[in-house]
């Protein structure tokens, strides 16, 4: 089972073998230097040009130049390798070295791929600046969402059908994983599927975007790439780089207007949006086109205007208009310094001089002191009549939920949309609803152009140009992925890394999270416990109701071992590095705590532990379970299994350090800040977006963020299919979420893959699905078995994409 669904994501996610191939910088040199004064601009000998790779790959009276992903045939490899001097190209001058030879092999082999718009003739297209806002065709069909409109008068122009609607489970599961990045539970999907209102199809969508923490969270993911943020990484332990996630979360959480969101990046009000325009100061010695100050002009540029700047930071660009001083003019903005040009990394002896690089919505005071510059350009950047930025921001909504970008790549704004009327409209729609960026998702989500189905894209379907025929399939995100297991499984961690507490602050529930326990040993004074000194505390109590919600943070000077009704729990050696765990299944009636502490250290040393529990109760009560005088402890201590084998009749009253300030000062706001996450813990599901980046995530493709990451790879790579599909971590979390679900009662085979079926793929199983996998099964649903299911599931190419 498992070497067939291996076999089936290769064939799903197809890779592009061969070595990566820098076409700016590599290729355009080459052809020009080469063959550029016979075949490019004006100049056609033997019918032949390169502007285009459209014109490159026609050829010209001998027949096609090249054809991509096949080397060996076309004009262009033949001519230049010929030993016939007659017809060898370039007719004068040197012959290409091997080397050249190979790298234009190399490119060819990998698709000859090109920097969309980039022509070797005159640029014939400049993107206007201003906003605009076209008037909406007539509806057709009464069709009226003005994408609609827009792109239903555009297929009637081009005499091409529209795309077949979707039915209602695929937009489920779309409109989850695309809003939320969660899958619709089988209940939900019950609730939809049997909803007969017109409009509930909206109603959905509305829904979706009001789970404001579901919602931040699920973007989160993009916006630390586009924004080079994270939790670890080059930069965080030597202090050269600072995060932004507190102030992100919030902003998201809240839907801050996107004109402020981006005003706050450029110009921080306050340190806690500043790791962006910061960069990362790189340790030693950097090229000039490293610097703070060139990454700011690099990352504003790309980030919100989708220009590349990165060309023009070192000479003028090959591929659009952006030449070296308006990169450096970016730069001196940020700049606190004189900051000399380079080019190709040496200085040509002058100065940047701060510069906005569209004068004509006015201009930075190159006088002005930083601060004052930044505010200057957080203003020029959101003004009014700066429609460039808002194209930007709209269009990457629409690729993330669209799968291609109106105009495409997203970072390449120089080129021609496909529907210029659509790219204005949208980026109009979104000033005149207050920069409300869910507006401009639930605008595309409730169209019909989204509620249709998934395009059939093939090698060759863009070859003559995009011609819009539906939404395009997309592959999960590596966050996407893994909190899609973790879902169906109930595998999520309890403890995350975002520096953020997971709640809408103007919408978080009155709720004590205050700390309630106390540091306690057997003795008030317990500065002088004995080295090695180890105690067994004790808590009894009884509650009302069973449950598996009830979570604890705990931390002991030095040591300790948590039992819970005679099974361990967990255990800890670091007091300044408190922990968080979920409280396995509490009963009804009586349940007992029991923690083993010990000192640590060679002589005499402080002592003290702490704990606290919160356990749910009806009707929103809840129960604190905390460290306190009403402990006990004993110098015994249980078996490994959580028992004593005689019970102690030496059990005495704990007793609350007298200096508790030993260790609150260090760890109490890690102690709180544990609770708040316990408190959400419990309620909701760790997210992906939230954690360091691991093996698993690389694998699935999740970035290391040191360079701003607008579009991640639409393929999995051979190397990142066989670490998918036999990793260790992907592997513990299916045994585990096996384990998990075995104990749930299901009464056949049937039920359980029909669940799964519901759960993952939000579809029934076909009849031949059912019996595969319930045979695969067999009478009784062993933990092996599952997991062997689940794992066939998980690997298929329908639930990794979102179609």
């Amino acid at each position: 089972m498992r070497i067939l669904s291996l076999l089936l994501v290769a064939l799903a996610f197809s890779p592009t073998f061969g070595a990566d191939v820098d076409f700016a910088h590599e290729i355009v040199p080459l052809l020009k230097q080469k063959c550029g004064n016979c075949h490019s601009g004006t100049q056609k000998e033997g019918a032949f040009s390169f502007n285009t790779r459209e014109d490159l790959i026609a050829g010209g009276e001998s027949g096609a130049a090249i054809v991509p992903r096949k080397a060996a045939e076309g004009e262009l490899i033949a001519r230049i390798t010929t030993d016939d001097e007659f017809s060898r190209m370039p007719p004068e001058g040197d012959p290409l070295t091997a080397e050249q030879i190979g790298l234009l092999k190399r490119w060819i082999e990998s698709g000859a791929k090109w920097e969309p718009g980039f022509t070797f003739g005159e640029p014939l297209y400049e993107p206007p600046l201003k906003p605009r806002r076209p008037e909406l065709p007539p509806a057709v069909n009464g069709r009226t969402n003005p994408i609609d409109r827009i792109l239903d008068t555009q297929l009637i122009r081009e005499s091409r059908p529209a795309p077949e609607p979707l039915g209602d489970e695929a937009f489920l599961r779309r409109a989850y994983l695309d809003l939320i990045g969660l899958l619709p539970t089988p209940t939900e999907r019950t609730e939809f599927l049997s909803d007969t209102s017109p409009d509930k199809r909206t109603k959905l969508v509305d829904t979706l975007l009001a789970r404001d923490i579901n919602y931040a969270e699920h973007w989160l993911t993009f916006w630390n790439d586009l924004l080079r943020n994270d939790y670890a990484g080059t930069g965080f332990i030597t202090g050269g780089r600072t995060q932004i996630s507190k102030w992100l979360y919030e902003a998201l959480v809240t839907n801050k207007p996107y004109d402020q969101f981006v005003r706050e990046l450029i110009a921080p009000p306050t340190t806690d949006s500043a790791g962006f325009a910061g960069g990362i100061k790189w340790r030693g010695e950097v090229s000039a086109g490293q610097t703070v100050e060139i990454q700011f002009a690099q990352n504003v540029g790309q980030s919100f205007l989708g220009i590349n700047l990165k060309c023009a930071s070192c000479h003028d660009s090959f591929i659009d208009r952006w030449k070296l001083k308006d990169s450096f003019g970016l730069a001196a903005i940020y700049a606190e310094r004189p900051l000399a040009i380079h080019r190709c990394d040496k200085p040509t002896g002058e100065n940047a001089q701060a510069a906005w690089l569209f004068p004509e919505l006015g201009q930075i005071d190159a006088t002005a002191s930083q601060p004052e510059r930044l505010k200057q350009l957080a203003s020029l950047m959101t003004h009014r009549e700066n429609g460039r930025f808002t194209r930007t921001i709209v269009n990457r909504l629409w690729h993330r939920m669209m799968g291609y970008g109106i105009v495409h790549p997203t970072d390449a704004m120089q080129n021609p949309p496909w529907n210029a009327d659509l790219l204005d409209f949208l980026a109009e729609h979104l000033v005149e609803n207050n920069y409300d960026l869910k507006a401009t998702l639930k605008l595309i989500a409730t169209s019909q152009a989204y509620q249709s189905q998934a395009q059939r894209v093939s090698e060759d379907s863009d070859n003559g140009g995009y011609q819009y025929a539906g939404p395009r399939t997309k592959r999960m995100t590596a966050e996407q992925f893994v909190d899609c297991v973790w879902e169906i499984t109930q595998t999520a961690p309890l403890k995350y890394d975002a520096p953020v507490i997971r709640a809408n602050p103007r919408m978080t529930a009155e709720k004590n999270l205050s700390l309630s326990g106390h540091w306690i040993w057997n003795r008030a004074n317990t500065h002088d416990a004995a080295a090695g000194e180890t105690l067994t505390f004790r808590k009894t109590w009884n509650q009302d109701e069973a449950t598996d919600q009830a979570y604890a943070i705990i931390s002991c000077d030095n040591a300790y071992t948590l039992f819970v009704n005679g099974k361990k729990v967990v255990e800890g050696d670091n007091w300044a590095a408190p922990d968080l765990t979920m409280l396995p299944h509490l009963k009804k009636g009586q349940n007992q705590i029991l923690i083993v502490a010990k000192n640590a250290g060679s002589g005499p040393n402080a002592a003290a532990l702490f704990f606290e529990a919160r356990v749910p109760g009806k009707d929103g009560t809840e129960q604190v379970i905390a460290s306190d005088e009403s402990w006990q402890w004993t110098r015994h201590v249980p078996e490994k299994n959580g028992k004593f084998p005689q019970q102690p009749k030496d059990w005495s009253a704990a007793v609350i350090a007298e200096n508790e300030q030993i260790w609150s000062p260090q760890v109490s706001g890690q102690l709180t800040n544990l609770l708040a996450q316990g408190n959400n813990a419990s309620q909701r599901m760790v997210r992906a977006s939230l954690l360091k980046s691991d093996f698993l995530m690389r694998s699935l493709g999740r970035p290391n963020r040191d360079q701003v990451v607008t579009v991640r790879p639409l393929e999995l790579t051979t190397l990142e299919a066989i670490d998918l599909s036999n990793g260790e971590p992907l592997a513990n979390m299916l045994h585990q979420g096996a384990i998990h679900l075995q104990q749930r009662e299901w009464k056949s085979p049937d039920e359980f893959v029909t669940w799964l079926y519901n759960y993952s793929l939000s579809r029934n199983p076909t009849p031949e699905e059912l019996s595969t996998l319930s045979a695969a099964i067999g009478n009784h649903l062993e933990t092996s078995t599952m997991e062997d299911v689940l794992w066939a599931v998980f690997m298929l190419p329908e639930f990794q994409l979102v179609r």
